[in-house]
């Protein structure tokens, strides 16, 4: 501030730090020393700067509907008329003056020219004949010269003016394309395929201080404090995570990078096995009773049973409407040689693994299924869907003996049975875990709710330890939660993983392994 007069105004003394002084915005925009401010005005509202950095900006009134047609007419032609020059046009100027400068309005056809091109379009045909002379083409029937179409709409226009350069889709992108390759490989990831004997790896190990070939459940189980080995090889998130019947001395994961690959949960933890054959991502996965088969499900809408220990895939299965398997059950007991398929086309179809063949199905849903859960000895399962309801039916009957749906009933995603045979937890899409009786009433256990993760948007998986002590889920903000069964109170919150936590399995046999998985693909051990 070069005017003495107004430093004295604005400053009392030199050490003041308030102004008593309202200084124009001129003079706080005005530089202490240098040039003057190219972009202050002498009158006028200041804060409109003109011919600015960006070039000169200039105030003008256009219509919505003729900015409007002119930027459409930019879109679909390439050329649009100047605001500033009457008469000039900016862009494709060739087609501009070959179209006579007509926009997107202008340049529809008259009645008579749409006439003229709706005799050259074929009939559409007789209803009652589906293929030949005379079939029945409705709306999409072509026009006999493969000219420029009749203009009914503003898009039409577009068609005609500018021919679209387009070539059909070919079968291969079709989802509805059948899979004929029957290309599946194997490979062996592991450092020996046999040992010292000549065993392979589905012999359950004997050398460890734990006795795998026990009941599972036989051991009062705790809660894991700390991780002590990750898996890393999947590409993509992964989609199930399946511990070995009974041992749990091998572990199988299922991923969207269409590979499932069995893990060695004990000695040099290393991975064992990759199956491939699968051309979309890997929906979900299943252990036969035995271990020595598990069927896999994918988006290629194809289900496959593969030998556990060679690697070969020894049957392939479809459902008749060709639909997605989102989650696949063998019947647990041994000597049925069955297993479920919930699919997104609202059925549960029952497949027998000797025939190839499909001996039921239960279509009472109204959506896609998201479980099934045996109980009663096998006798019954339980099937929950995105209909928000719950179904319960007896094996191999496909009516349903109970029915539950009520309005405050939200999706259940996921379920885990309880050791003792009585109860099902379900993942309720409302942030808790409901409870209900697998007996012969089916009812929701009103006093058992488990509250505390959030789970919203994410089907994240729930699992009881196998002593039916604790429930376990994951959470969307990276924490793997602990309740009591018998107090519903939250014992224990970990802090697994950056990401959501979607897949988590407790151990058959260890007293306080786990499992967990999140969205980045990473498999991690917790003990």
């Amino acid at each position: 501030m070069q005017d003495p007069m107004r430093l004295q105004l604005m400053l009392a003394k030199p050490t003041d730090t308030a102004l008593t002084y309202n200084v124009p915005y001129a003079d706080l925009a005005r530089p202490s020393q240098g040039p003057a401010n190219p972009y202050q005005v002498a009158t006028g509202n200041p804060l409109k700067r003109k011919n600015a950095l960006t070039g000169d900006a200039e105030e003008t009134s256009i219509s919505d509907a003729t900015f409007t047609a002119q930027h459409r007419t930019f879109q679909s032609l390439g050329y649009a008329r100047d605001p500033t020059v009457d008469g000039a046009y900016v862009g494709d100027l060739a087609l501009a003056e070959a179209s006579g400068g007509r926009d997107i309005v202008q340049a529809r056809y008259s009645k008579e020219k749409s006439a003229e091109y709706r005799k050259k379009r074929l009939k559409k045909g007789d209803v009652s004949i589906v293929d030949g002379e005379g079939a029945y083409l409705g709306p999409w029937a072509p026009y006999k010269e493969k000219e420029e179409t009749p203009s009914s709409g503003e898009e039409d226009v577009v068609e005609a003016v500018v021919p679209a350069k387009s070539t059909a889709v070919t079968k291969l992108v079709s989802d509805y394309q059948d899979d004929r390759t029957n290309s599946e490989t194997t490979e062996f990831n592991g450092t020996a395929q046999y040992d010292y004997q000549g065993r392979t790896y589905m012999h359950v190990p004997q050398d460890l201080d734990i006795d795998l070939r026990k009941e599972p459940g036989s051991q009062k189980n705790y809660i894991p404090k700390k991780l002590i080995h990750t898996w890393k090889s999947h590409t993509k998130a992964i989609n199930a995570v399946r511990f070995y019947p009974n041992s749990g001395h091998l572990l199988l994961s299922a991923s969207a990078d269409t590979k499932v690959k069995l893990w060695d949960v004990y000695h040099n933890r290393e991975l064992l096995r990759t199956y491939s054959g699968h051309t979309k991502s890997v929906t979900d996965t299943t252990f036969s009773p035995n271990g020595t088969h598990f069927l896999t499900g994918s988006y290629d809408r194809y289900l496959k049973l593969w030998d556990t220990e060679t690697g070969a895939c020894t049957s392939r299965f479809q459902t008749p409407s060709k639909a997605v398997p989102h989650v696949v059950r063998f019947h647990p007991s041994a000597d049925t040689h069955a297993f479920l398929v919930g699919t997104s086309d609202k059925k549960i179809v029952q497949f027998d693994t000797r025939s190839g063949e499909m001996t039921q199905e239960y279509d009472h849903h109204l959506q896609a299924v998201n479980t099934i859960t045996f109980c009663d000895d096998n006798r019954r399962f339980i099937t929950t869907s995105d209909d928000k309801s719950l179904r319960a039916w007896e094996y191999d009957i496909p009516v349903p003996i109970k029915y539950i749906a009520e309005p405050y009933m939200y999706s259940m995603v996921r379920a885990a049975a309880h050791p003792n045979g009585k109860s099902v937890a379900f993942q309720s899409g409302d942030n808790q875990i409901v409870v209900y009786a697998s007996t012969d009433r089916f009812r929701q256990n009103r006093k058992k709710s488990f509250r505390g993760q959030n789970n919203a948007g994410y089907a994240i998986d729930v699992d009881i330890s196998p002593d039916g002590q604790f429930v376990v889920s994951g959470d969307s903000g990276g924490y793997v939660c602990f309740w009591d069964w018998k107090t519903c109170k939250m014992w224990h919150k970990i802090k697994a993983d950056e990401g959501p936590v979607v897949r988590v399995a407790w151990h058959p046999q260890e007293s306080s392994k786990l499992v967990t998985v999140g969205l980045e693909g990473t498999i991690k051990f917790w003990d």
